[in-house]
């Protein structure tokens, strides 16, 4: 069964893919002319872009983790 892609459906996805208001229009006009390659150039953009802050969120972790091994690492030198 061939699932229908009307504007809500679309809208509700984006938004919950993290998609601004530009994006959803422009997917939204992709669909409407039936432009994949378009849509999909767009969609790969913004994936990347989450990607690039999954990856950073993990530096920021990484930091923290070594900051904390570093103050465990220096009270236990001081007792």
């Amino acid at each position: 069964m061939k699932k229908e892609l009307t504007k809500e459906f679309i809208t509700e996805n984006l938004e919950d893919a993290g998609c601004d208001c530009d994006t959803i229009a422009c997917i939204i006009e992709c669909c409407e002319e039936k432009d994949a390659n378009k849509m999909n150039k767009i969609l790969a953009k913004h994936r990347r872009k989450l990607l690039d802050e999954v990856h950073k969120g993990y530096k920021c972790i990484d930091c923290l983790d070594y900051f904390s091994y570093q103050v465990e690492k220096n009270q236990k030198e001081e007792k």
